[in-house]
C-alpha cells in the first residue's frame, strides 16, 4: 500500500460525539455505535490510512472530552481501581478496541484486492497480449520493474497451485522476505506456481526450488527459462519454462530441478519431429531384433553416453557386469551397423538414442509418435 494519507475527517469529529454522549450519560458503547467505528476504521484501512495516525486521531478526541482522568477515581497502590474500570476507561478501551477490529477487516480487504490486481496484471503479461505501454504503466504501481533481463521459473506438483493456497502463500512470503519486491514477483497460472526474477539475482530459481520443495507440494518439478530482456522476453521465458516442464516429464526426467538450457537438443530436434522419427526408424530400428527386444540395449546406449562413454561407470549405473556391457555395445554395431566406440560414428547413434527419448519409443510405436 502507498504511504500514509490523512485520516477521514468523519473519525475524529464521530469519536468526539460518541465520547460526549458517553459522559453525558454515563453509559457504555452501544453496538451501533461500535459498528460506526468499524466501518469509519475500515474506510481509513482501505485509503493507506496508518493505524497509527487512525489512533493518534482518537486519542487527541479522547483528550479533548476528557483533559484529566476525574477525580473520583481512585487507585489502590497495587494500581487497581477498587470499583473495576472506571466507566472513561472502559468507554476508551471499548471504542479502541472497536477501531482496531475495523481497521484490521478493512486491511485485509485492501490486501486482497491489491493481491488479485496484482496477480491479474502478472496474467495479462505472461499472456502476452497486452500493450508494452499499458503494462509498464501498470507495473509501476506494483513497484515492478520490467526493463532488463528476466528469468521464469515454473513448478508443477501433483496438486494444482492455486492463490492464497499454504504452498504458495509459504512460497510468497518466503520469497518476499530473501529479495526485493520489484526484483521478484510470485503468481499462480494454470494450476502452476510462477516466479518471474530480474536475472541479475541469479540464485532466485534455485531458491525457489528449494521454497516449492519446503512447501510440502507433493511431486514438485522446477522448469527455468533462459534470461531475456523486456516484457516481451518474460513471456518468451515462461513459454520456455513451461515447454521444458512438458518436455521433461515426456522424456521421464525426475530431476527436480531442470534448467531449459540443459534440453536445447531436445528442442532442436522435436522442432522437425518427421525427420527424427526417420531417424530413429533408420538408425535404431534394428534393434527390436535384439533379444528381449530393442529395450535394454537403447538404455544401455543411454546409460553409456550419460556417463562419458565409460564401460564400468555404465556397467555401475545400470547393475549389471562390465562385460554385458561390452557385449551389448557389440551387439548394437552389429544390428545397427554403427559403432558406439567410434567417434566418427557415435554422434549418430548419440542423437538417435536422443531422438527415441523424445518420441517415447519403444514404447510408444514410431508410426504412432505425435
Amino acid at each position: 500500500m502507498s504511504a500514509a494519507a490523512p485520516a477521514p475527517a468523519d473519525l475524529a469529529g464521530r469519536c468526539l460525539r460518541i465520547l460526549a454522549r458517553i459522559r453525558e450519560d454515563g453509559g457504555r458503547l452501544r453496538d451501533d455505535e461500535a459498528d460506526i467505528l468499524r466501518e469509519l476504521a475500515a474506510a481509513a484501512a482501505e485509503h493507506s490510512v496508518a493505524l497509527r495516525s487512525v489512533i493518534d486521531d482518537w486519542l487527541t478526541a479522547a483528550c479533548q472530552v476528557w483533559p484529566e482522568v476525574p477525580e473520583q477515581i481512585k487507585v489502590t497502590a497495587e494500581g487497581h481501581s477498587p470499583g473495576g474500570c472506571p466507566p472513561a476507561l472502559e468507554a476508551i478501551r471499548d471504542m479502541t478496541v472497536a477501531l482496531t477490529e475495523g481497521y484490521e477487516t478493512g486491511h485485509r480487504a485492501a490486501i486482497r484486492r491489491e493481491e488479485a490486481m496484482r496477480r491479474e496484471f502478472v496474467d495479462d503479461l505472461l499472456d502476452g497480449r497486452t500493450g508494452l505501454g499499458q503494462l509498464a504503466e501498470r507495473a509501476e504501481r506494483f513497484a515492478l520493474r520490467l526493463a532488463g533481463l528476466h528469468t521464469v521459473a515454473v513448478a508443477r506438483a501433483a496438486t494444482a497451485f492455486r492463490a492464497g493456497d499454504v504452498p504458495t502463500r509459504y512460497v510468497e512470503d518466503a520469497m518476499t522476505a530473501a529479495f526485493s519486491v520489484r526484483d521478484v514477483f510470485i503468481t499462480t497460472k494454470d494450476s502452476l506456481l510462477v516466479c518471474v526474477a530480474s536475472a541479475s539475482e541469479a540464485d532466485v530459481p534455485a531458491r525457489f526450488a528449494a521454497h516449492v520443495g519446503n512447501a510440502g507440494a507433493r511431486g514438485c518439478q522446477v522448469a527455468v527459462s533462459r534470461p531475456r530482456p523486456g516484457p516481451s522476453g518474460i513471456v518468451r521465458s515462461y513459454q520456455e519454462a513451461r515447454s521444458t516442464l512438458d518436455l521433461a516429464d515426456r522424456l521421464g526426467l525426475d530431476s527436480r530441478v531442470v534448467d531449459a538450457s540443459s534440453l536445447l537438443v531436445f528442442q532442436v530436434l522435436g522442432r522437425d519431429r518427421a525427420a527424427i522419427t526417420d531417424l530413429v526408424a533408420t538408425v535404431l530400428g534394428a534393434l527390436e531384433a535384439g533379444r528381449g527386444g530393442p529395450r535394454p540395449l537403447l538404455e544401455t546406449l543411454t546409460a553409456y553416453f550419460s556417463t562419458g562413454c565409460v564401460n564400468t561407470t555404465t556397467a555401475h549405473r545400470l547393475g549389471v557386469s562390465v562385460r554385458t556391457v561390452s557385449y551389448r555395445l557389440a551387439r548394437i554395431r552389429q544390428l545397427t551397423g554403427y559403432d558406439p566406440t567410434d567417434p566418427d560414428q557415435r554422434y549418430i547413434l548419440q542423437t538417435a538414442t536422443l531422438g527415441a527419448r523424445l518420441l517415447g519409443w519403444p514404447s510408444q510405436p514410431l508410426e504412432n509418435a505425435d
